[in-house]
């Protein structure tokens, strides 16, 4: 189906931060699957973990137990501070999970509170409830009537936050830092405010951290630069680095209300995707990557300030780790197309940012030539700069 507004590009393999197309041109790729593929394309240690557990079983249900489920649950949960973890395939389905638990967390509770409270821009899947949470009005046209039960206020307004609660609130769903709605960072103070709120009215405050989450921000998870720990996690993207996993974590008084028959995904948590995701978080640790992506976001975030000084349509550069936007004042769809044309390939995040999203492995030098790119662009479709 056309569900997709594709580039005119068939990509056919990868390496490292590369990718070739079917007439063997090469890309410096700076989507990474959309903050997917966190080691980059055929890492030796992935491929060959896969491999070997392709060999072994790649699928078993949930009615049994599953030595690499438990394994990562363990890992998770201890990076986390969080209690007990739940798996399945997608980022929608960790935020499906997250606002059943949460709804059922207070109907156990006894108590009528069910309301969500999630952030403008916000982008939480595309499940019907995840369209409901989600802050955009553009991506739910066409799919009423939405789920009951969540409202947005603006994001870093605590006061706007403190004005929404009422007797109905259940929790606040927020990602530290809006990918998709134009690489917006929530601040460590607001992130601090919220995680009091909650705490002073008994609100469960809910991390999305499906894109910022497993190294991406620099830390492991993006939450840990506000100094906070939230009730309930979610991730996915680069937590299986290519393979679909999703991941949902709670606090154990939380997760308590998940009991049998109360939730489930046949294919989460299987043995290839937790190989995958287990291997992920090796790497990460063995190849020091947090360390990496800290010095490469800022290689990468000096680089494009620097342009900025020389292009005045390059309005802000922001974001964490290796999730950088610049906002233009120009629509930025043509030097996407101009960028790809030059074999770098970008993504927007909203018509006037630039998103950048390279492997967390990427090189000191992939990103100096993806900045000669960049500025190769601008001086095409802008003239030289000032």
């Amino acid at each position: 189906m056309s569900t997709y507004a594709r580039f005119p590009l068939t990509l056919v393999r990868g390496k490292g931060s590369r990718v070739w197309d079917d007439n063997g041109n090469e890309y410096l790729d700076f989507i990474s699957g959309i903050a997917v593929n966190t080691l980059g394309y055929t890492h030796p240690q992935l491929t060959a973990a896969l491999s070997e557990q392709a060999d072994t079983m790649l699928h078993c249900s949930n009615l049994f137990h599953i030595p690499k489920q438990q394994q990562l649950a363990e890992k998770l949960t201890a990076l986390s501070g969080l209690g007990a973890a739940f798996f399945c395939n997608s980022g929608a389905e960790a935020n499906e999970a997250a606002i059943k638990l949460a709804r059922k967390h207070f109907h156990d509770m006894d108590s009528s509170r069910r309301t969500i409270i999630t952030a403008t821009q916000s982008f939480h899947g595309r499940l019907l409830s995840t369209l409901a949470a989600t802050g955009q009005d553009k991506v739910k046209v066409g799919f009423d009537p939405l789920p009951p039960g969540f409202l947005h206020v603006p994001l870093n307004d605590i006061e706007a936050l403190k004005q929404a609660v009422n007797e109905q609130t259940a929790a606040v769903l927020l990602e530290p830092l809006q990918g998709e709605g134009g690489v917006n960072i929530a601040t460590g103070a607001y992130l601090q405010s919220v995680r009091k709120l909650c705490d002073d009215l008994g609100l469960l405050l809910i991390l999305d951290e499906v894109q910022t989450g497993i190294g991406r921000c620099g830390t492991m998870f993006a939450f840990e630069q506000a100094g906070i720990v939230p009730d309930i996690l979610t991730l996915a993207k680069g937590l299986g680095g290519g393979v679909a996993i999703g991941a949902m974590l709670a606090t154990n008084a939380v997760a308590d209300s998940f009991g049998p028959g109360t939730h489930g995904s046949t294919f989460g948590g299987n043995p290839l995707a937790c190989t995958a995701a287990l291997t992920v978080l090796d790497v990460i640790e063995s190849d020091s990557l947090l360390s990496n992506v800290r010095l490469r976001g800022e290689q990468l975030r000096q680089g494009l300030q620097a342009l900025a000084c020389r292009f005045p349509v390059i309005l802000q550069v922001r974001g964490q780790g290796l999730l950088i936007g610049a906002e233009m004042s120009v629509e930025v769809a043509p030097l996407i197309t101009a960028a790809r044309d030059k074999r770098l390939l970008l993504l927007m995040a909203g018509p006037n940012v630039l998103r950048f999203l390279p492997p967390l492995n990427v090189s000191m030098a992939d990103v100096d030539e993806a900045l000669s790119i960049v500025c190769t662009v601008l001086e095409s479709t802008l003239g030289a700069g000032e």
